[in-house]
């Protein structure tokens, strides 16, 4: 495996993380993540115009990208800034509207890319547990479409979206892998019901809820009954965005920590001289790195990998960025002492981020247990 990025990435990490480093800075984005918008839609355009959205998705897709490294050079920018914009939503409804979307519906995806549209997956539930197959929301078939009932929890930007992607039980149990089916619903639809509210970590969610939902014939993305199939596709996407945006977090975290050291001083000289510390900080470099190579399987997977080795390479980079996520944000903050925890300092923000990138599409005891899962399927 060629570990080297391309020129073309290259050049566009070095435009994001420029972009990001004049534009959103940790102050401004403090006002825009815990604002009452949780992110800022002109930031977002401005995103897109730098081909931040464009990278996630193919070339015949009317992107310019859209392999696993393309999209872990996106996310890996994104962490570095905590940039709270809605990306992953666009990232996993996008890479559903390829795989399974009509002529019609794919004309969607360009309004993604241009940045235009946010757009949001709606798939967990309240009382769910991580489990893609854990769907009660119905959709029943009438003569003009479909009628959607149901609730959604901790649905990203819910209330400002203006594409949802919904998963909705067409058809057996409430833990049935058959039967569920996946939805284009226009955010604006009469019917659903949003209550949104800031997340720890900065951006907001909502809880969602469907009241006769009326759909038309054309909201059905896929065969009916077969979308377990396209979650699990999807959330792969999800999992390496995820996995890529926490090495980039970790690693701003970790070089807090390192000048930290370098610079505060106790007896007389820098603190970064104790042994004890410099054994930590050693343990948490070496965290960093392991992160960094399970991204980088992670990404070849997505490319390269198909069915259970696919799943349990993503599975095992998502358990490694849980644990050493929780590592990195609680060793950066003991070492910096009382200050890590202060609102004024970055380091608290990137230390809730990395902490709540654990839970999003499972978390490490998930993952775990989908890996051992997995390897004794083989």
């Amino acid at each position: 495996m060629n570990f080297t990025h391309t020129e073309d990435r290259r050049m566009l990490a070095d435009s994001l993380n420029r972009f990001v480093a004049e534009q959103y800075g940790i102050e401004h984005r403090n006002q825009l993540a815990y604002g009452d918008e949780g992110h800022s839609p002109a930031l977002y355009a401005q995103f897109a115009e730098l081909g931040a959205i464009g990278a996630l998705f193919p070339e015949d897709a009317g992107g310019f990208g859209g392999s696993g490294f393309d999209i872990s050079v996106v996310f890996e920018s994104l962490g570095r800034g905590l940039v709270a914009e809605p990306l992953l939503g666009a990232l996993v409804v996008g890479q559903a509207l390829i795989v399974a979307g009509t002529e019609s519906q794919k004309q969607r995806l360009d309004d993604i890319i241009a940045g235009g549209v946010i757009a949001a997956l709606a798939h967990d539930e309240p009382g769910s547990h991580y489990e893609l197959n854990k769907v009660t929301a119905t959709a029943a078939k009438t003569a003009t479409g479909w009628v959607l009932n149901g609730a959604k929890s901790v649905v990203a930007l819910g209330e400002k979206a203006d594409l949802l992607l919904v998963s909705a039980r067409t058809a057996g149990g409430a833990f049935d892998e058959a039967g569920i089916s996946l939805f284009l619903v226009d955010g604006t639809m009469a019917g659903i019901g949003k209550r949104g509210y800031s997340c720890f970590e900065g951006g907001r969610a909502a809880e969602l809820t469907f009241n006769n939902v009326q759909l038309g014939a054309d909201a059905l993305l896929g065969a009916e009954g077969q979308g377990y199939g396209l979650l699990e596709h999807i959330q792969g996407y999800a999992l390496l965005a995820l996995a890529a945006e926490a090495l980039g977090a970790m690693d701003v975290a970790k070089q807090y920590t390192l000048e930290y050291l370098q610079t505060r001083k106790q007896f007389g000289v820098a603190i970064g001289t104790f042994q004890a510390l410099q054994h930590r900080m050693a343990d948490l470099l070496l965290e960093v790195e392991q992160v960094r190579s399970t991204v980088i399987n992670a990404a070849d997977a997505i490319d390269n990998a198909q069915g259970v080795e696919r799943a349990k390479m993503l599975a095992a980079a998502k358990y490694t960025v849980g644990y050493a996520g929780t590592l990195v944000a609680e060793e950066s903050i003991q070492m910096h002492g009382g200050i890590g925890m202060t609102w004024e300092l970055p380091l608290a923000h990137y230390a809730k981020r990395l902490v709540m990138i654990d839970h999003q599409f499972g978390d490490e005891d998930h993952h775990l247990a989908r890996f051992m899962a997995l390897s004794q399927a083989v």
